[in-house]
């Protein structure tokens, strides 16, 4: 395979590491209030149009089946805000007798609480070809439960979701009215645009962590930090690889996709509102975000990297499935 051949096949890892050498070379481009005004581009349009990206590419009647498959909403969320905290607090109890920081620790508890994000989870599974109709549903939801029961302000959080998630993929589905025969024809390239609008998210997450000066720990507390969130990320998705996969689960591989990104994944944006509402007036705060700060950027990467492995494990399922008998 030639050069030029092989980049474009392997285009996404190569821009995941172009933008964030860019992070780590500028952190002052996309950082809150930066000239890419994050805040705004990635938050509201960058979000709204992995949406309405959705919305055009969903059939109806995949939106509606997957809002009625119960089994797997539970699954996730029982995962998400009861399996994952109990886990965590468990293996904390271990930790506690190490030399690590006591506050990193309380760290570690909080994300295990937090939700899915609306974001990444969905990007991920879409790329594979997942259920990404599950994904919206349960990013959203969990979301949804967790600041209506919290103390973050659930009007807020409310309008976000409403404008940012609902709205955009409602005129993503009306679009597709219209535009369906156009669309099967042309079949546009939704994966794609996807992809991009991720490498986004990441160039501005990495911007952040470079330039945040709460994760300026010594070497040694934050490399321990980093080695814990990965090896819990890694070892949470490939338990849910083994549950769901199994003939007795029900599951099919988009179904597996799906709960493996969505029940692993924590959401920052709903995150740090809400450490910041629990733990106010706490001096040790900064350590306690450091963890949050640390698991988004690592989710999104390790996500990224395990892409090409978990499409081709998907391909295989498909042609299994799809095998004459």
């Amino acid at each position: 395979m030639g050069l030029i051949a092989r980049v474009r096949k392997e285009w996404f890892i190569i821009g995941i590491l172009l933008v964030i050498t860019c992070a780590k070379l500028a952190p002052s481009v996309g950082v809150k209030g930066g000239p890419l005004r994050p805040e705004i581009t990635i938050t509201y349009v960058a979000v709204s149009v992995i949406f309405f990206n959705s919305g055009l590419s969903l059939k109806t009647e995949e939106l509606a089946s997957a809002l009625m498959h119960v089994k797997l909403h539970f699954f996730v969320q029982t995962f998400t805000l009861v399996f994952f905290p109990i886990a965590i607090w468990l293996l904390l109890k271990v930790l506690a007798l190490t030399a690590i920081n006591e506050w990193l620790l309380r760290g570690l508890q909080t994300v295990a609480c937090m939700p899915p994000p609306v974001s990444s989870a969905v990007i991920l599974t879409k790329a594979v070809g997942g259920n990404e109709a599950a994904a919206i549903f349960n990013s959203a939801f969990g979301s949804f439960l967790l600041g209506s029961s919290s103390s973050v302000p659930f009007t807020s959080i409310f309008s976000q979701l409403f404008m940012t998630v609902v709205v955009p993929l409602i005129v993503g589905q009306v679009c597709r009215r219209f535009l369906r025969e156009c669309l099967d024809r042309r079949k546009p390239p939704f994966g794609t645009v996807s992809s991009v609008v991720l490498l986004m998210i990441i160039y501005t997450t990495f911007c952040d962590t470079f330039s945040n000066p709460n994760i300026e720990l010594d070497h040694l507390s934050l490399l321990i930090v980093v080695v814990i969130i990965f090896s819990i990320q890694l070892s949470f998705m490939a338990l849910i690889f083994f549950l769901s996969t199994r003939k007795s689960s029900g599951f099919t591989a988009a179904d597996s996709v799906a709960i493996m990104f969505c029940a692993t994944h924590k959401s920052l944006t709903l995150g740090i509102p809400m450490l910041k509402i629990v733990f106010e007036g706490y001096e040790h705060l900064s350590l306690i975000s450091v963890p949050l700060l640390i698991y988004h950027p690592a989710q999104i990467l390790l996500g990224s990297i395990l892409l090409p492995s978990i499409k081709t494990w998907m391909s295989g399922r498909q042609k299994v499935v799809h095998a004459p008998i």
